[in-house]
């Protein structure tokens, strides 16, 4: 990581529709100085994608650009932008209304605006300084798989979103669509079981006993890729889960700035 670091980045990763889309928005407008990274700008051309059970797979590490989303994070970490060549195709992309009330996002501001203040542990970090940290939010369906082994040196603080099989499914399946590079993709009938959960099963089953990815996460691996998860298991609700990483990302970045 370049010294001194001009970012601190945070990964909110786990299944789609798991909820990172959302959660990355309300920290973007709870925490000051912060923006959102997602994953899902650097996909390939449509006509680069893989095809699994005769359908095109985006939810698999062979459908993005790692290199491009490494040279990325460098470049966040460096100056504390966007490289001047990205172009969020996803904040195009609806995620419905916002299941956090109005009075839980003020709480979170207010509990933020307190820390930042003078004498708190915020104090200078994101705000009244001469040259603040900014802080990135990245969010991803597949940031802690083996094979995005190369990205991760680069994610400061790793969240891990847990949702089960059949949150997950109906929620992708209530979605309208994703913009893309072509225009716009619609799954098709089958989409979830086909290519969704197979692809989160067969990337993430190694960091849980028995293979089991509604069940419990290794503590030898939890340990060693230093993952943070909400302790409330599957299914928190968004409310929760949102108090929850507010007040981890309270707690780390006063040591992760420190430290860079």
């Amino acid at each position: 990581m370049a010294n001194p670091c001009k970012a601190i980045v945070v990964g909110l990763s786990g299944c789609s529709s798991s909820g990172k889309t959302t959660l990355a928005r309300l920290l973007r407008d709870i925490f000051p100085n912060t923006f959102v990274l997602h994953e899902d700008d650097f996909y390939k051309a449509e006509t680069e994608l893989p095809t699994k059970n005769g359908l095109l797979d985006w939810d698999c590490a062979e459908a993005l650009s790692i290199p491009d989303m490494v040279k990325s994070l460098e470049h966040i970490h460096k100056n504390g932008t966007f490289p001047p060549d990205l172009n969020s195709k996803e904040d195009q992309n609806s995620v419905g209304t916002c299941p956090v009330s109005d009075a839980t996002i003020e709480e979170m501001k207010a509990l933020v605006k307190t820390w930042s203040e003078e004498g708190n542990p915020g104090y200078g970090i994101l705000t009244h300084s001469s040259s603040p940290t900014r802080v990135c939010i990245f969010d991803g369906f597949l940031l802690y798989s083996k094979s995005m082994v190369s990205i991760q040196p680069h994610i400061d603080v790793k969240v891990l979103l847990r949702v089960s099989y059949a949150k997950a499914k109906a929620r992708r399946e209530a979605r309208s669509g994703y913009v893309t590079l072509e225009g716009f993709w619609e799954d098709p009938p089958g989409y979830v079981d086909k290519i969704v959960w197979p692809n989160f099963v067969e990337d993430h089953q190694f960091m849980f006993e028995d293979g089991d990815v509604e069940g419990k996460l290794k503590e030898s691996i939890v340990k060693e890729w230093d993952i943070n998860f909400h302790p409330g298991g599957l299914d928190v609700d968004m409310s929760s889960t949102l108090k929850w990483i507010v007040k981890l990302m309270m707690e780390k970045l006063p040591d992760l700035v420190q430290r860079t």
